[in-house]
């Protein structure tokens, strides 16, 4: 035997049958606090910030692993 149920409902109407919480609030706080994160952190992603960045990082990890390198030579 082979029964098929279908059911035309909004989902809050399926949230409230099942007895599950509504969730919308707390995603629309959720929602809201992203954006207005990054919007504050907008500036961080023009290029040239990006550039300062990475270029700093990368200056960086050539000094270290030229010491590294000089330090290995030192000791064989």
């Amino acid at each position: 035997m082979k029964v098929n149920i279908e059911i035309e409902c909004e989902p809050a109407e399926a949230r409230a049958f099942l007895g599950l919480p509504n969730v919308e609030p707390l995603n629309d706080h959720l929602v809201a606090e992203m954006k207005k994160r990054m919007d504050a952190n907008m500036s961080a992603m023009q290029p040239e910030e990006l550039m300062k960045t990475w270029t700093s990082f990368g200056l960086q990890a050539q000094d270290q692993f030229r010491r590294l390198m000089e330090s290995a030579v030192a000791k064989g």
